[in-house]
């Protein structure tokens, strides 16, 4: 295709009303009121990138890496109001040499099973309202959560507001228990095309072992940054990059989860 066509087509994909039936996410992090409908059948696709540094197992220098994470989801809509979401999680080691040195983010490598209900027709309520719950199985955990999910439109503005409790089961014997929400706003400058901003946080309590409340990774850790999303009918993407606001005069160590920076990036199709 010549290079001017593929940039018309790709003008008319942006600036075109939206005339898929997909549910996109206007932040990352932040799931929105909407549920698909009776159905109807999406597809997601989530990597997450964070800088951070590991230990190497033989020299045991310091090393500076990218960690990641990757989710795929299978959302599947029961009815109107209620929504059903399988995934995979993946959670791989940066390289063989920092495998025991290295942390795992917020997932590791199991399945996720879930069910989002939406409460009311949209404004029907003075907010929309949404519920969700969550059963993780995963190679060193197994999670349940609970998160109510809360949204208010004005005209072209989307405020969005998530929160959520996590009761953890690790399989080496020790229990946590994790608050973790999240907050954005989205506003609608085409049909396609939706900026925002976002903050989310994430703590955890350990029910034993209480040095380790004083650890980096169980201190609360907030991060903030811009977004944007694009929707496309039946394909859209969603894309945020935020800057960690709490300790920031942190030197980074190896084993620490939270990077200076967090990117997330997510990718829905309509089936």
């Amino acid at each position: 295709m010549h290079r001017s066509h593929f940039v018309s087509f790709f003008l008319v994909c942006l600036l075109a009303p939206n005339a898929g039936r997909a549910t996109p996410k206007y932040a990352p992090f932040t799931y929105p009121y909407e549920t698909l409908g009776e159905g109807q059948v999406e597809i997601e696709q989530y990597a997450d990138l964070v800088p951070l540094k590991a230990r190497q197992g033989v020299s045991g220098a310091e090393q500076g890496y990218a960690a990641t994470q990757f989710q795929t989801e299978l959302e599947y809509g029961i009815t109107d109001h209620l929504e059903l979401g399988l995934y995979l999680t993946l959670s791989p080691p940066p390289t063989q040499a920092l495998v025991d040195f290295a942390p795992v983010l917020t997932e590791g490598n199991g399945i996720k099973q879930r069910l989002r209900l939406r409460i009311a027709e949209p404004d029907e309520l003075p907010l929309d309202i949404g519920l969700y719950g969550e059963v993780v199985e995963n190679d060193h955990e197994i999670e349940l959560e609970a998160k109510v999910i809360l949204q208010k439109r004005i005209d072209p503005l989307r405020l969005m507001l998530n929160a959520a409790g996590e009761r953890e089961f690790y399989f080496d014997g020790h229990n946590e228990w994790v608050f973790k929400s999240s907050l954005a706003a989205s506003y609608q400058v085409t049909p396609s095309i939706f900026p925002g901003v976002e903050a989310w946080m994430r703590k955890e309590w350990r029910d034993a072992d209480d040095a380790q409340s004083t650890a980096f990774n169980f201190r609360p850790a907030v991060y903030v940054g811009p977004t944007i999303s694009l929707n496309f009918g039946r394909v859209w993407w969603a894309t945020g990059a935020y800057f960690r606001v709490t300790d920031l005069d942190h030197t980074l160590q190896p084993g620490d989860i939270y990077g200076n920076v967090w990117v997330r990036t997510i990718v829905g199709l309509d089936l």
